[in-house]
C-alpha cells in the first residue's frame, strides 16, 4: 500500500474512531466527557491537517478552522489527563490560566490576531507551556498515586506519565534539531498514531460511574458481618482519624491492620470512592457541616473549623466544601443558623 494511502486511511479512522467516542460517551466517562468532547474535536482537526501532502489536507475555510482548533488540543488533552485520574477535576487558578493563556497564544500564532503576530514566533512560547503542562500532570499522577483505589488506574500512572512525556521529548527533540517545518510523512503518520492510541489508552482508564458523591453507606448489620467494616468504622467514627490533615494512605492501611491492596477494594467497592483523598474528605465535610451548624460556634472563624475537621488549610477547605455541598462554608453556616437567631426585641438569658 503506497504511504499516502495508509497516511489517509489512519487520519480518516483516527476522526472517525474519536467522534464516534464523543457521541457515545454520556454515561461513560463521568465529568470527564466534558474535557474528552472538545478534546475529540480539536485532535480532529489536527488529523485533518497533520501530513506534508498539501494534497491531502483539509483545504478551505474548513480546513483554516481545522488548523486554529489543533492548536487547541493540548489543553483539552491536559485536561481530560487530569479529569482520568481525578473525578474531582475542575480548571481552575493556574491551571486554568495556563490553559486560557494557552489558548490566545496559540490563537495567535494561527493569525486570528493578525500575520505579524503570527511571524514572531510565538509557537516556542507554545513549546515553554507544553513543558509546565507536562511538568504539571506528571507530578500530579505521581503524587495522587498512592491514594488512587482503583488498582488498573493506579498501576499505568507510571505508564502515563512516560508515554506522554517521551512523546513530547521526540517533538522537542524534532522540533531543535531539524525545524518546525521538519515533517517527513513517516514522522506526521507516527506522530498520529502515537497520539490516537494515546488517547484511545486515556479513555479505556476513565472511570465509568460517577464519584463517591453517592458511595454507600452500609447498614449497620453489614457492619457487624464484616470485620473490616467493622475496624474501619471504628477507626472513623470513633478514632476519626480524618482529623489528622497528614493522614496517608499507608498510614490508615497500617492502621487498619490489613494490606493496602484488601483496604483499596473495601473502601473502593464497598463504599464507593475512587479515591483515598475524597474518602477521607467526606468525613472532614460532614465534621464541618456539624461545627457550621453549631449555635456555640456562630462566632469561631472558618480557618479554625477548617483545621479542626481535618483541612490543611482554608482554600482546601472551601473548594472541598463547595464541591460537596454545592455552596460556600459561610452560605451553608447563615442558612443553619437562620432558625437559631434570636428574635429582635427579646432578651438572652445569660448565666
Amino acid at each position: 500500500m503506497p504511504p499516502h494511502q495508509l497516511d489517509v486511511i489512519i487520519r480518516v479512522a483516527g476522526a472517525t474512531l474519536l467522534l464516534l467516542a464523543a457521541a457515545t460517551s454520556r454515561g461513560r466517562l463521568g465529568r470527564a466527557r466534558a474535557f474528552f468532547i472538545p478534546l475529540a474535536v480539536c485532535l480532529c482537526g489536527f488529523l485533518a491537517g497533520n501530513t506534508p501532502d498539501p494534497r491531502l489536507q483539509l483545504g478551505g475555510p474548513l480546513g483554516s478552522v481545522a488548523v486554529i482548533l489543533a492548536g487547541y488540543a493540548a489543553v483539552f488533552l491536559w485536561w481530560f489527563c487530569l479529569a482520568v485520574f481525578d473525578a474531582s477535576f475542575r480548571p481552575r487558578g493556574p491551571v486554568l490560566a495556563i490553559g486560557i493563556a494557552w489558548i490566545v497564544i496559540a490563537s495567535a500564532d494561527r493569525g486570528l490576531a493578525g500575520e505579524r503576530l503570527a511571524q514572531i514566533g510565538l509557537s516556542w512560547v507554545l513549546v515553554a507551556l507544553g513543558l509546565v503542562m507536562v511538568g504539571h500532570l506528571s507530578w500530579r499522577l505521581l503524587r495522587d498515586r498512592e491514594g488512587d483505589l482503583v488498582d488498573g488506574r493506579r498501576r499505568v500512572r507510571r505508564a502515563v506519565v512516560a508515554a506522554l512525556g517521551g512523546q513530547l521529548a521526540a517533538d522537542i527533540a524534532v522540533d531543535l534539531l531539524l525545524g518546525m517545518d521538519w515533517q517527513p510523512q513517516a514522522f506526521s503518520m507516527a506522530q498520529n498514531g502515537a497520539l490516537l492510541a494515546f488517547t484511545v489508552w486515556l479513555l479505556s482508564l476513565a472511570p465509568r460511574p460517577e464519584p463517591a458523591a453517592a458511595a454507600a453507606t452500609p447498614a449497620d448489620a453489614e457492619v457487624e458481618a464484616d470485620p473490616g467494616l467493622a475496624r474501619l468504622r471504628r477507626l472513623m467514627e470513633v478514632d476519626r482519624v480524618y482529623l489528622d490533615p497528614e493522614l496517608t494512605f499507608a498510614d490508615f492501611a497500617a492502621a487498619m491492620g490489613a494490606s493496602e491492596k484488601a483496604v483499596r477494594r473495601l473502601i473502593n467497592q464497598r463504599l464507593g470512592h475512587d479515591h483515598f483523598r475524597t474518602f477521607l474528605n467526606s468525613y472532614r465535610v460532614a465534621e464541618a457541616r456539624r461545627r457550621l451548624a453549631d449555635p456555640a460556634r456562630r462566632g469561631e472563624k472558618l480557618i479554625a473549623i477548617a483545621l479542626d475537621s481535618g483541612f490543611a488549610s482554608l482554600p482546601s477547605f472551601n473548594r472541598v466544601f463547595r464541591e460537596v455541598e454545592g455552596r460556600t462554608p459561610s452560605a451553608f453556616r447563615d442558612a443553619a443558623l437562620a432558625d437559631t437567631q434570636t428574635p429582635p426585641g427579646r432578651a438572652t438569658a445569660v448565666f
